[in-house]
């Protein structure tokens, strides 16, 4: 029988209020966000259990998100510069919890560093992949690309390029939606955790799809994205810290 999730609690571009003890900290610098809308029926199979699609007018979305990952650091210690450094690439998808938490699910993220990859598979069961990968800039215009290594499938690609406009004053509420979120879900052991996390609010920026050469979508088990994405955007990036997981049963 589905999950019948209660209403979602509001959307909110800034983070909730209750203080919060880091386990993680990190930055996400130069990222890209490209969104293809999808059915909720196609993804509710793909998400933890006690979780459901996120929707926004009958439709949830499927999201490419390529950025730098910046100094990852535990328990309030510095940033590690150069393990704690990679491009990284996620396939991801919008949930909501029992308890009416908005989130995300990672389907795939593609990084270039190969402990954070074991680390993050070992310790939060995170679908982290080992890959090749690169982000460039010139002028207003970012390249990101990456090519799979382990585990695999081997080969499975990406190449985004990116050419950023101008800030948004204030985001629609789809650009809310797809970039106000404030935790993750994800299964580790058999239960459902949410991992909260807090930054500042989105600075964002529309941008122009250059090029899209991906297969990383449907390597996460998804349709393959039809047509031209519904929703484009660069942001320069913001620091984050990630606090304990919340774990529920299912």
């Amino acid at each position: 029988m589905p999950f019948a999730a209660p209403v979602p609690e509001p959307l909110s571009p800034d983070p909730p209020t209750a203080p919060m003890r880091s386990l993680l900290t990190q930055s996400w610098l130069d990222l890209a966000f490209v969104h293809w809308a999808a059915e909720p029926a196609e993804v509710a199979p793909l998400l933890p259990p006690g979780t459901a699609p996120d929707t926004f007018e009958g439709r949830t979305y499927v999201g490419l998100v390529a950025f730098r990952m910046y100094r990852v650091g535990w328990l309030g210690l510095p940033g590690v510069p150069y393990l704690g450094t990679f491009p990284e690439t996620n396939v991801r998808l919008y949930s909501v919890d029992a308890r009416g938490r908005r989130g995300v699910v990672f389907r795939s993220l593609d990084a270039s560093r190969l402990v954070p990859v074991v680390v993050a598979r070992t310790l939060f069961r995170l679908p982290y992949v080992w890959s090749r990968m690169a982000v460039t800039r010139s002028g207003d215009t970012l390249t990101y690309t990456s090519s799979r290594r382990w585990p695999g499938p081997r080969g499975a690609r990406s190449r985004i390029v990116l050419r950023a406009r101008e800030a948004v004053e204030e985001p629609t509420p789809l650009e809310h939606f797809l970039t106000a979120r404030w935790g993750l879900h994800t299964a580790v052991a058999g239960r459902t955790a949410y991992l909260p996390n807090v930054h500042v609010r989105w600075p964002l920026h529309r941008a122009d799809l250059v090029e899209c050469d991906e297969d990383l979508v449907a390597a996460a088990g998804l349709s393959a994205p039809a047509g031209d994405p519904v929703s484009v955007l660069y942001s320069p990036g913001v620091a984050v810290r990630f606090g304990r997981p919340v774990r529920r049963g299912p």
